[in-house]
């Protein structure tokens, strides 16, 4: 090598080392998601931060079906790839355990008011074990279970007649899981293609089982004792019993193709006109009210909350927490795009584009329960959320709830064989785990 060139490589060094680095290629934040709007919302809210910081975000999304499987199986590898990870409620127990969340305990106590968020969103989406205190995440985007219906069809004249005539009183959005029952038998008409209800009955993921535990619980009955995990006596009890005959029952006055429904088969079924009334997460009426997704009734669907049962009040809570994933290199950056997201004004921002915040003063805001059309019953849902067991084990119970109550409404089993099976195959996971020692 030549003196000439031994001088050039030596500045070059030099330049290099002293040359500052962009934020591309020195700070960008990954942050993973399942494929839907709330994430591209996420990511349109994200400019602002990078605004502010000059650090990059970059919201990678995974679609519904292997988002799981894509996420669990980073973390197995113990991969660098994801700095947050936006996950269920019910991977809190598997991943903290597991050593694949980090611990934010501390930091959210020194850096975040706790008490500016909503208490159950906390809970659901932050604190494992529940009651502990101890956080391993920040709730990012909480949902809740309702109902869309079509309000051309229950204001109808006509219609509001021919319903008081035959059951006695006024046609209404349904207060209780009776009510809900006589409207979607009066619209029921298949000459017509029309059906009552869409709701979830699916065995994918935990599709009926977020659809039917709001019922079980709204009967009387419940997962088990978290105290000690006994769950005999608890999910196959006569109240559990009667929910599921009820459940089962509600398919006589869905489409045929029902028992395959989960959110977007309910979702496709409201907007093409089949059905009056449809279940989903309210995260997904945006496509309701939009004339675009939905040319048929956009403009003339209501929403309310999903109905209480003759033991109670309960709905299935939906949405997602935001963790620190153990294997980032850029864990300081999370923590700092976290505590910018729970700042109030970045908050009206988020539920201005379409998330739906947990932060208590914008939520129960006349801003926010304006805002859309469903907002005021997304509202009206948060003091009646209920969560699935998130334990570690989790997905073995979940398998075990979608395969028997599925197993019920295809009559394979009777309501009783399906819950007393229930009923032992989770205590057999929770004493081969060790929670009986």
């Amino acid at each position: 090598m030549n003196k000439f060139s031994i001088i050039t490589l030596l500045i070059l060094s030099v330049v290099m080392v002293c040359m500052p680095f962009t934020a591309d290629a020195q700070e960008t934040l990954t942050i993973v998601w399942a494929e839907w709007d709330p994430a591209n919302y996420l990511q349109e809210l994200s400019k602002d931060f990078t605004a502010e910081t000059g650090i990059n975000v970059d919201v990678v999304q995974i679609p519904w079906g292997n988002f799981q499987d894509k996420v669990f199986t980073a973390f197995v590898g113990k991969s660098k790839l994801y700095d947050i990870v936006i996950g269920d409620s019910q991977w809190l127990g598997r991943n903290s355990v597991g050593g694949h969340y980090i611990d934010m305990t501390d930091w959210i106590n020194e850096n975040i008011d706790v008490d500016k968020i909503y208490g159950p969103a906390m809970t659901a989406f932050a604190e494992y074990p529940k009651g502990s205190k101890k956080y391993w995440a920040l709730p990012a985007e909480v949902d809740a279970a309702g109902y869309v219906y079509r309000k051309d069809l229950f204001e109808n004249p006509k219609e509001m007649k021919a319903f008081s005539d035959k059951y006695g009183y006024a046609l209404a959005p349904p207060k209780t899981y009776e009510q809900l029952r006589d409207v979607a038998e009066f619209f029921t008409r298949p000459e017509q293609d029309l059906y009552g209800i869409a709701t979830w009955y699916s065995k994918e993921y935990d599709g009926i089982s977020m659809g039917f535990q709001q019922v079980m619980w709204s009967y009387g009955a419940s997962y088990g004792d978290s105290e000690n995990y006994k769950v005999d006596g608890y999910i196959n009890s006569k109240d559990a019993e009667k929910a599921l005959d009820y459940y089962t029952d509600l398919l006589k006055f869905a489409p045929p193709d029902a028992p395959n429904y989960y959110w977007q088969e309910t979702l496709n079924a409201y907007i093409s006109g089949k059905v009056a009334m449809g279940m989903n997460y309210f995260a997904f009426f945006p496509g309701v009210v939009n004339k675009e997704s939905n040319p048929i009734s956009h403009d003339k669907s209501g929403f309310f909350i999903a109905p209480a049962g003759p033991k109670g009040h309960y709905i299935s809570i939906g949405g997602q927490g935001m963790s620190i994933s153990n294997y980032s290199e850029n864990k300081d950056i999370a923590k700092q795009y976290m505590k910018w997201f729970m700042q109030k004004p970045v908050q009206e921002k988020w539920a201005k584009l379409g998330g739906f915040t947990p932060y208590k003063e914008v939520l129960q805001s006349d801003t926010f329960k304006n805002a859309t059309p469903f907002n005021k019953a997304f509202a009206e849902s948060f003091p009646y959320l209920r969560d699935f067991w998130a334990v570690p084990e989790y997905a073995e119970l979940l398998e075990v709830c979608q395969t028997n109550w599925s197993e019920a409404i295809s009559k394979i089993k009777t309501a009783k064989e399906a819950l007393n099976n229930i009923a032992r195959k989770h205590e057999e996971i929770f004493e081969d785990a060790g929670y009986y020692d």
